[in-house]
C-alpha cells in the first residue's frame, strides 16, 4: 500500500510553517493516541503515521529532501537524509517528538515550558510576590489616606548588584543540562524531563559566588514603603504594587506586593457596601411625642433628624449622600438612622403610679398593633374550641 503524503496525514498545506507543521502534529497526536481510541483498531497505524510524518517535516534538511523527492529520498539512493525506523520514526525520535504533546499536556505539572529560543533558560528569575495585611478603621477607609508600611523581603545584593558572582564574574553554562535548566531521561516509551541537580533549574553556574549574598543575588532587608489606600476600600479590598515584591534570583525583576485591606469594625456604624447604619435609641417618651433627635456622621459631623410622633423600634430615617463614597468613581451612599425605643427601668413608686394613670387612660386605638394582635389570638382560641 502506498505511503501517503506527509502533508496530507498532518492535514497541513506544503508552505506550511514549522509552527504550523508542530500544531497540526499535536492535535493529531492528540486524537489519535491508542489511549484515547481503544475502540477504533486503526489509531495504532494511523498514530504512527502522523509520528512518520511529522519526524520528517519537523526537520528542516529532511523536510527540504522530501519536498524535492518524496518518499524516495527515505528509501535509499536518492536522499541525504536518514531513513527511519521500523513502523516510522525510529524509538529515540519518536519518544523525542512525541515529548512535546506530553509537555503540551502535562506541562504545567511536570516542571513548565521549556526554554525559549536559543535553548537554554535564563539565569535570572522573577522574584516572588508579596502579601501585607492592613487593618484600617471605618473612618481611614471613607476618607483616604496615605499609611506607611514596614515589609520584610528580599532585595538586590549591592555588592554583586544581583548578579550573584564575586567582582561581577559572569555566570557559566552549566555543564550538565547545557543550559537547558532540566536533563532528560528515557523511561519505555516516554521521554521524562526532570529538573537539572547541578544547577537547580537556572541554567547557569556562579563558580565564585559574592560572599555576601551567597550566590543568590539577593539578600533579606526590611523596606519602608508608602501605600495611597482610596477612599471607599472595604475589606477584602487588593492593592497591587507592581516591582515592591521579592527581588529576583540573580538580576532578575522584582514581584509584585499585594495589600489586602481589613477595615475595623466600628462601635457606631454598620456598614453595608456604600451605606452606613446607626442604630439610636430614644426614649418611650419621644418616640411617642416625636421631636428632633442629634446624630453623628461618619466624617466626624453631626445631623439633627426629626423622629416623627408615635415611633416604633426598628424605624428607619434615610440621609441622603451621608454613606460611604464609591471606590474609583462618583456618589456617596446613604446612612439609615435605626431607632430602638428604650423602656424606662429603676422607676420610682410615683413614677410607677403616673404610668399606671397613663395606662387605664390609654384607648385601642393608642395600641393599635397590640390591640390588633390580641384581636387576632381571641379569634385562634375561639376557632380552636369551636
Amino acid at each position: 500500500m502506498a505511503k501517503r503524503d506527509y502533508y496530507e496525514v498532518l492535514g497541513v498545506a506544503k508552505g506550511a510553517s514549522a509552527d504550523e507543521i508542530k500544531k497540526a502534529y499535536r492535535k493529531k497526536a492528540k486524537e489519535l493516541h491508542p489511549d484515547r481510541n481503544k475502540d477504533n483498531p486503526q489509531a495504532e497505524s494511523q498514530f504512527k503515521e502522523a509520528n512518520e510524518a511529522y519526524d520528517v517535516l519537523k526537520d528542516a534538511d529532511k523536510k527540504a529532501a522530501y519536498d524535492r523527492f518524496g518518499h524516495s529520498a527515505f528509501d535509499g539512493g536518492m536522499g541525504a537524509g536518514p531513513r527511519p525506523g521500523p513502523g516510522g520514526a525510529g524509538q529515540g525520535d519518536f519518544a523525542s517528538a512525541f515529548s512535546d504533546v506530553f509537555e503540551d499536556l502535562f506541562g504545567d505539572f511536570m516542571g513548565g515550558q521549556r526554554g525559549r529560543a536559543g535553548g537554554g533558560r535564563s539565569r535570572a528569575t522573577r522574584g516572588s510576590d508579596l502579601r501585607y495585611n492592613l487593618k484600617i478603621t471605618l473612618e481611614e477607609a471613607h476618607s483616604g489616606l496615605t499609611k506607611q508600611i514596614t515589609v520584610p523581603a528580599s532585595v538586590q545584593c549591592g555588592s554583586c548588584d544581583g548578579t550573584g558572582s564575586e567582582a561581577g564574574a559572569e555566570p557559566t553554562t552549566c555543564p550538565t543540562c547545557s543550559g537547558m535548566g532540566k536533563v532528560r531521561a528515557q523511561q519505555g516509551f516516554f521521554t521524562v524531563e526532570r529538573t537539572c541537580p547541578t544547577c537547580s533549574g537556572l541554567g547557569q553556574i556562579i563558580k565564585n559566588p559574592c560572599k555576601v549574598c551567597g550566590g543568590a543575588g539577593r539578600v533579606e532587608k526590611e523596606r519602608a514603603l508608602s501605600v495611597n489606600i482610596p477612599a471607599g476600600v472595604e475589606t477584602g479590598t487588593r492593592i497591587r504594587l507592581s516591582g515592591e515584591g521579592e527581588a529576583g534570583l540573580r538580576g532578575g525583576p522584582q514581584g509584585d506586593l499585594y495589600i489586602f485591606v481589613d477595615v475595623a469594625d466600628h462601635t457606631l456604624f454598620q456598614r453595608d457596601g456604600m451605606d452606613l447604619f446607626c442604630r439610636v435609641p430614644v426614649s418611650m417618651v419621644a418616640a411617642a411625642l416625636g421631636g428632633e433627635i442629634e446624630v453623628p456622621t461618619i466624617d466626624g459631623g453631626r445631623s439633627r433628624v426629626r423622629v416623627p410622633e408615635g415611633s416604633q423600634s426598628g424605624r428607619q430615617m434615610r440621609l441622603r449622600g451621608k454613606g460611604m463614597p464609591a471606590l474609583r468613581g462618583p456618589g456617596h451612599g446613604d446612612m439609615y438612622i435605626e431607632l430602638q425605643v428604650e423602656t424606662p427601668v429603676n422607676l420610682t413608686s410615683d413614677q410607677k403610679d403616673l404610668l399606671k394613670q397613663l395606662d387605664e387612660s390609654l384607648k385601642k386605638s393608642n395600641n393599635p398593633n397590640a390591640s390588633g394582635f390580641f384581636d387576632k389570638v381571641k379569634t385562634f382560641w375561639d376557632s380552636i374550641k369551636d
